[in-house]
């Protein structure tokens, strides 16, 4: 369930499946389930858009099968409108697109609500903020990201923190505050309070969730530290 964090805005934590052991996914999922995870974020890779090739809807429909959480499709694809009620059908509760991927990005946004699900959109840690400002009223979360996307266990990017601030004042002062700001890459329980004070309210953690300790452990100590911050 969602952590308390900065100014008292509830706190998602969503694993990122991709640092999972694939040998062992349906039983991770269900032991981050247990463990109070608020949903598994799902990162889909062509090899096109990014320099790596991921999962694709079997994986999605297998872990629908498996877990009765959200599953937050973030589509790191070329047109993603090509494949986006395929996602749906396998089970996506919410899908992100990139801005840098999409022609028509408000055509695909209208297309993913027309599915009955919510939707996001992504910027590459390069991409300036000016690129969604237009589309924000159209959205339910904008996912931040914090490496360049295409591959698990890299370093969080520092002048993220900065941006992640901006967005949550453009959000604040557009009275948009029910879209969640989401952020992806390098969050460990050495970062996330920064992460969080900066004013997100969605937290994707791969490494920083599945690595040697126990998933129960790494999802509480992520809880901890952003209650600390908090008090």
């Amino acid at each position: 369930m969602p952590v308390i964090g900065a100014n008292q805005r509830l706190i998602r934590l969503m694993p990122s499946i991709l640092a999972a052991d694939f040998l062992r996914l349906g039983e991770q999922a269900r032991e981050v389930a247990e463990a109070g995870a608020d949903g598994l974020h799902i990162d889909v890779m062509d090899g096109l858009f990014v320099p790596n090739i991921s999962i694709g809807t079997p994986v999605v429909a297998a872990l629908r099968r498996a877990v009765d959480l959200p599953l937050d499709c973030h589509l790191m694809i070329v047109d993603p409108e090509r494949y986006l009620e395929a996602f749906v059908t396998a089970g996506a509760t919410h899908i992100t697109v990139h801005v840098e991927a999409c022609r028509h990005l408000h055509r695909t946004i209208q297309q993913i609500h027309d599915l009955g699900v919510t939707a996001g959109v992504a910027l590459n840690p390069a991409t300036s903020l000016t690129a969604i400002e237009d589309i924000l009223p159209d959205l339910d979360l904008v996912l931040m990201m914090s490496v360049d996307p295409g591959f698990s266990g890299q370093t969080y990017i520092p002048h993220s923190t900065a941006k992640i601030a901006r967005l949550r004042r453009i959000l604040d002062e557009r009275g948009l505050q029910h879209i969640e700001l989401q952020v992806d890459g390098g969050i460990s329980a050495a970062n996330v309070a920064d992460v969080v004070g900066a004013g997100a309210t969605s937290i994707v953690a791969g490494t920083g969730v599945f690595n040697s300790l126990p998933i129960a452990e790494t999802i509480q100590a992520l809880r901890w530290a952003i209650q600390r911050h908090n008090s």
